[in-house]
C-alpha cells in the first residue's frame, strides 16, 4: 500500500467519541469568513485546502484532552474552502481539524489525518506549544524519516483551538496617532520586561499593563513599545531536549492567536486590556511579526497546521517538492505570492490593527515575503503590492528588517514609500566609528543626518529611517562595550551560533573587571552611543534594558535564553538609575529640539543671510576641508544644526562635538558669524552627566575641552527667537 493511499484510509474504520450535549451535526454554513466565527445560534467554520479529499471538525472536551465529536465540514469546490455551521456551539468551545488527501512528500503532499491540526484563523489556542514526539506527522527515526506517515493519533495531547467572542469593552480607546518622526522607540519582550519586576502579574499582558510598567515607560519618555512575538508560537524540540526555550518567539504557528502563556489567567483579552491601558497613557504597540516562515520547520520538522492543511499552497517548494525553499534559515518560507497565504497574511495583519486595536507593525526578515514568484525581491511583488492599496494598513506604521539570507536578500533602503526600515547601516557605521576605525567619519556623518544617500533616491524622508545601535539581536549595549567575542557556550551549540562580527569593543578587557580606567570608558562610550542614537535624524530604537546597563555575560543570540540572562533585573543592584536618567533626559531633549527630529534632509546650502541648516567644523572651529573628510584618521568633528530652520518660528540651535580619538581634544568653537550668540553646555559624556542647564557656557571662537572618546551638545536660542521652547 502506498503512502498516499494509507493516508485516504487509514481512519475510515475509526468512530470519533461522542457526546450527546455537544452538537450532532454541520449545516453547509458559509466560505467566509475564514476561520471560526461566532454567530447567532451557533459558529461557523471554514478551511482552506485544495488538496484535501475531506475534512472533518473534531469537537472537544473543557479539558481539551476527549474528542467528543467529529463532524464532515462541506468542500465550496470553486473556492477549495471547506465549511460548516455547527448550531448551538458557543464561545470557548474547543476544536481541531483532521485533513484527509495525500501523503506523499515527493509531490509537496502531507496530509496525515491521524494529526491533530491547528486552524489557520484560530484567535485563540488553549496552551502553549512544547515541542515533543506528537508533534510530528511522520515516524521518528529510521532510514526513510518523513516517508513514512505515522499512523498514532496525537489527539489528547494536541493544542487545541478556541471559539472565542470578539465583543470587547474598548471604552473609547483612541490611537495615539504619534508621527513618525516624532516617535521613539523601546524594543521589549513581554515576558523579559516583567518577568523580574514587582507588584506586577509577572511574564504577562497584565504585567506591561500594570501602573508599575507604564510609569517606568512615561518615566523615560518613550512613545512606542515595540514587542517581540507575541503571535503563538512553538518551541522546537530540540530546545526542549536541552532544558532550553525558543524565548523571542519567532517561531510562529498561530497568526491570530495571542501567545497562551502572555495571557493572564489563559484570558486571550488580556492583550485587548494591555493595548487599552497603553494607549490611555499615550504609548503606541508595535508589534515584530515573522510571516515569512513558521515552527513546522523543513521536511523533518513537525505538522502542526499549514503543512498537513495545504503544503504546496502555504510554502515555497523546491524543484523537489519534498523539500522547502529557505530564504529565512529557519527551514521554510510562506509563499506569499499564493493567494490563499497572501489572504492570510492580509487578513491577520489587518485582525491586530481592526480587533486588538495595534499601531503598526515590525516585519521580521521582511525581503523574504516581498519575493515574486520566481524568488526575486521586488517592490511590486504581491505582499508589497497589497500593503499599497489596503485602506486599514495604509494608517499604521509599517517597519521592515530589510534582510533575509537568500539572494538579494540584503535591501536596506529598498523598500517602497510608505515603508520605514531597520537601518543596519546606522547601527555598523556608529558602532566603527565610536571604536576608533579609520576612514568611517564621511559615512557616520550620512548616518547621522538621516541617512539621505540610502533613502533619498526612493523619495522617503528620514523617518524611513529607524536607527538603532543594539537590539534584541546581538550584544546589549553593555555586552556591546564589554565584550571582543561572543560568549554563547549557554546556549549548547558549541558558541558556533551568533554574529561573529560585532563591531564591538571590550575598552580594554574581556569582560567584567575592576579597573576604574576601563570602566570610566565603558560608561563613557554608553553614553556617546545613546547620545548619537537621540541627535541623529530619523526615528531612534532604544533596546529594552540597555537603560539599565543589563548585560548577558556576552551572549550574542540569547534566543533560547528564558531566564535571568535575558530577562530585566529591576533590583538596586541590577539596574543604573544614573544611566536610566541619562536616557530620560535625552529624549526629553530630543523633544526640546525641533532640529534634532525634523522629517526633512539638511541641504548644507547658505540662504540669502548667509545661514545653512547644517554646517561641519574642524576641532580648529573653521569649515571643514576635503582633505579632512579624506582623512582616514581624522575622528573628530563639529556639527552646527541651525535651529531656524527646523520650521517653528526660531527655535534653538545645536552644536554637537565629537571625539572619537584616544585622546583629549581642545576644539575651537565656531566664530560668531557662524553662531552669535552664547552656547549652553547641555551633554558632555566626558563628564558622565546631563542637565537641563549644566551652567557652563562657551562663547563664540573659545576653547572647548572634550575628553578622549566622548561627545558634547550645546544649545544656543536664535537671534529672533522670542517664545521659550515647550518643556
Amino acid at each position: 500500500m502506498t503512502a498516499k493511499a494509507v493516508a485516504r484510509t487509514s481512519t475510515s474504520r475509526r468512530k470519533a467519541p461522542t457526546d450527546p450535549a455537544v452538537p450532532r451535526h454541520c449545516d453547509p454554513g458559509r466560505t467566509w469568513p475564514l476561520g471560526a466565527s461566532l454567530e447567532a445560534g451557533g459558529v461557523n467554520f471554514a478551511v482552506y485546502s485544495s488538496v484535501a479529499e475531506k475534512v472533518e471538525l473534531c469537537l472537544f472536551d473543557g479539558t481539551g484532552t476527549r474528542e467528543v465529536r467529529r463532524l464532515k465540514l462541506f468542500l465550496s469546490r470553486s473556492d477549495a474552502i471547506w465549511h460548516g455551521f455547527v448550531p448551538g456551539l458557543q464561545a470557548g468551545a474547543r476544536y481541531g481539524l483532521r485533513v484527509y488527501g495525500p501523503y506523499d512528500p515527493p509531490s509537496g503532499l502531507r496530509c496525515n489525518p491521524h494529526k491533530l491540526l491547528l486552524d489557520p484563523y484560530a484567535r485563540a489556542i488553549d496552551r502553549p506549544l512544547r515541542g515533543a514526539a506528537w508533534q510530528y506527522a511522520y515516524k521518528l527515526g529510521g532510514p526513510e524519516r518523513d516517508m513514512r506517515m505515522d499512523t498514532a493519533d496525537n489527539a489528547a495531547g494536541a493544542a487545541k483551538c478556541l471559539v472565542v467572542d470578539p465583543a470587547f469593552d474598548w471604552e473609547g480607546d483612541k490611537a495615539p496617532l504619534i508621527p513618525f518622526e516624532d516617535s521613539v522607540f523601546y524594543e521589549a519582550h513581554v515576558r523579559g520586561f516583567t518577568q523580574q519586576m514587582d507588584e506586577v502579574l509577572r511574564g504577562t499582558f497584565a504585567g506591561l499593563a500594570s501602573p508599575p510598567a507604564i510609569a517606568y515607560l512615561q518615566r523615560l519618555g518613550v512613545t512606542a513599545v515595540e514587542l517581540l512575538p507575541v503571535q503563538a508560537f512553538n518551541d522546537e524540540r530540540r530546545l526542549v531536549d536541552l532544558g532550553l526555550a525558543n524565548y523571542w518567539g519567532y517561531n510562529t504557528i498561530g497568526f491570530f492567536a495571542p501567545e497562551p502563556r502572555y495571557c493572564a489567567a489563559g484570558d486571550f483579552n488580556d492583550f485587548r486590556r494591555m493595548v487599552k491601558a497603553l494607549h490611555a497613557a499615550g504609548i503606541e504597540v508595535i508589534l515584530d511579526v515573522a510571516y515569512n516562515h513558521t515552527c513546522e520547520g523543513n521536511h523533518l520538522g513537525p505538522t502542526l497546521c499549514f503543512k498537513g492543511i495545504d503544503n504546496p499552497a502555504y510554502y515555497r517548494l523546491a524543484e523537489n517538492k519534498r523539500h522547502c525553499v529557505d530564504f529565512t534559515g529557519t527551514g521554510n518560507t510562506m509563499d506569499s505570492t499564493h493567494p490563499a497565504t497572501l489572504r492570510l497574511i492580509m487578513d491577520s495583519l489587518r485582525y491586530w490593527v481592526e480587533e486588538m486595536h495595534v499601531d503598526g507593525f515590525r516585519f521580521d526578515l521582511a525581503p523574504a515575503i516581498s519575493r515574486n514568484a520566481a524568488g526575486g525581491f521586488e517592490q511590486r511583488s504581491p505582499f508589497l503590492s497589497a500593503v499599497a492599496q489596503d485602506p486599514v494598513l495604509r494608517r499604521v506604521k509599517l517597519i521592515a528588517e530589510p534582510w533575509d539570507i537568500g539572494d538579494g536578500g540584503y535591501q536596506v533602503g529598498g523598500f517602497p514609500r510608505g515603508w520605514s526600515e531597520w537601518n543596519g547601516r546606522y547601527r555598523d557605521t556608529v558602532r566603527d566609528f565610536w571604536r576608533g576605525t579609520d576612514g568611517t567619519l564621511p559615512e557616520f556623518v550620512a548616518r547621522l543626518c538621516g541617512s539621505a544617500d540610502i533613502y533619498g533616491p526612493s523619495q522617503r524622508r528620514p523617518a524611513a529611517s529607524v536607527n538603532m545601535v543594539t537590539v534584541h539581536d546581538g550584544f546589549t549595549l553593555h555586552d556591546l562595550v564589554s565584550y571582543n567575542d561572543k560568549h554563547n557556550e549557554a546556549n549548547a551549540e558549541e558558541n558556533r551560533d551568533g554574529e561573529n562580527h560585532n563591531r564591538s569593543w571590550n575598552c580594554g578587557a574581556e569582560g567584567p573587571t575592576d579597573d576604574p580606567e576601563i570602566l570610566a570608558l565603558r560608561e563613557r562610550q554608553k553614553r556617546n552611543f545613546l547620545t548619537t542614537l537621540f541627535v541623529s535624524r530619523g526615528v531612534p530604537l532604544l533596546l529594552g534594558g540597555d537603560e539599565l546597563s543589563r548585560t548577558q555575560g556576552g551572549n550574542n543570540n540569547a534566543y533560547c535564553q528564558d531566564n535571568p540572562v535575558s530577562w530585566l533585573d529591576w533590583s538596586d543592584e541590577g539596574r543604573d538609575d544614573a544611566l536610566i536618567d541619562f536616557v530620560g533626559a535625552l529624549i526629553r531633549l530630543r523633544r526640546e529640539l525641533p532640529v534634532l527630529r525634523l522629517n526633512d534632509w539638511f541641504s548644507g546650502a547658505e540662504d540669502p543671510q548667509g545661514r545653512r541648516d547644517i554646517a561641519w567644523y574642524s576641532v580648529w572651529g573653521l569649515p571643514m576641508t576635503q582633505e579632512e573628510w579624506d582623512n582616514p584618521a581624522v575622528r573628530c568633528v563639529v556639527a552646527l544644526l541651525d535651529g531656524k530652520f527646523a520650521g517653528v518660528g526660531g527655535g534653538t540651535s545645536v552644536l554637537l562635538l565629537f571625539n572619537a580619538s584616544a585622546e583629549a581634544v581642545s576644539f575651537t568653537l565656531p566664530d560668531a558669524q557662524a553662531a552669535p550668540g552664547e552656547w549652553t553646555l547641555r551633554i558632555d559624556t566626558g563628564q558622565g552627566h546631563f542637565t537641563a542647564d549644566t551652567g557652563q557656557r562657551a562663547a563664540p571662537a573659545t576653547q572647548f575641552e572634550l575628553q578622549a572618546n566622548a561627545m558634547a551638545l550645546l544649545t544656543q536660542p536664535c537671534q529672533d527667537a522670542t517664545d521659550a521652547l515647550p518643556s
